[in-house]
């Protein structure tokens, strides 16, 4: 593997872990947001 490949292969793991971590935060805001409109508790 070339030091290019490896580069993008290390470079990679941060840029979906962001993206995942994005998906979570804004699902737990919508979340939070219907509870709140609809009387709820989220516990």
């Amino acid at each position: 593997m070339n030091a290019l490949g490896l580069s993008a292969y290390i470079l990679i793991w941060p840029v979906i872990s962001a993206a995942i971590l994005a998906m979570l935060v804004v699902a737990l805001i919508r979340d939070v947001r219907r509870a709140r409109r609809n009387g709820d508790e989220m516990i």
